[in-house]
């Protein structure tokens, strides 16, 4: 019997940009999950805190720089594909604190110190070598400075469990084979990804959304700020 043939995957990435806001932030309840997970690690911060030069990477189509409540004077918005740059563009509108460009999040172009803060929502968990990326984005944010993370707890049970309401039946009603892709995109467990974090770094004020307790089963987000 043939193995079934390989999926196009260029078919996929028109598919997922044209549909992005719609899978990820329509008016439902994983969706609304999705959009609060924004909102989570910035509650560490607030009007009163300030950071000069901000470095988002792998920002989709800027949903994240809405939720920021601290001042700042450069937001640097970076992404591997240009076309969800170009909506990110749209969302945030003419604001010449916004700086956009392409970037690998895996090798950054930036020179070492650079920033004050680095974001990175939901984009770590796609990564082949996770370890290696968290020492790259340590590397250009200064002495002092702050990594904010953001992370499904897939395939904790409820993030699991959650999967089923609404995110898997638009996607396939758009024509993507949703649970491939997925398990092609999140190659990395939060299990594993937690494990590197605290490894690696000492300073972490982490949040687990909803239920608080540092139990990925029982939660849908996890939420750090590391001091470097």
């Amino acid at each position: 019997m043939a193995i079934r043939a390989e999926p196009d995957f260029a078919d996929y990435q028109r598919q997922f940009e044209a549909n992005y806001e719609k899978l990820n932030y329509a008016n439902n309840l994983s969706s609304r999950v999705l959009a609060h997970s924004h909102t989570v690690v910035e509650k560490a911060f607030g009007p009163q805190d300030h950071f000069s030069k901000v470095l988002e990477v792998g920002a989709g189509s800027g949903q994240h720089a809405a939720s920021v409540r601290h001042g700042f004077d450069e937001y640097w918005l970076t992404e591997g594909n240009p076309n969800m740059l170009d909506q990110a563009r749209a969302r945030i509108g003419p604001d010449e604190r916004f700086r956009y460009q392409s970037e690998d999040a895996t090798r950054l172009s930036f020179e070492s110190g650079s920033f004050d803060r680095l974001i990175a929502t939901h984009v770590l968990e796609h990564i082949v070598h996770p370890h290696e990326v968290l020492r790259e984005w340590a590397r250009v944010i200064r002495p002092g400075g702050t990594l904010s993370l953001v992370l499904p707890c897939d395939p904790g049970l409820a993030w699991r469990a959650g999967r089923s309401f609404g995110v898997r039946q638009r996607a396939e009603g758009a024509g993507i084979a949703y649970d491939y892709w997925m398990a092609r995109e999140h190659v990395n467990s939060i299990f594993n990804l937690v494990t590197f974090i605290g490894y690696y770094f000492h300073d972490i004020n982490a949040t687990w959304w909803p239920l608080r307790l540092p139990f990925a089963d029982i939660n849908l987000i996890y939420a750090a700020s590391i001091r470097i």
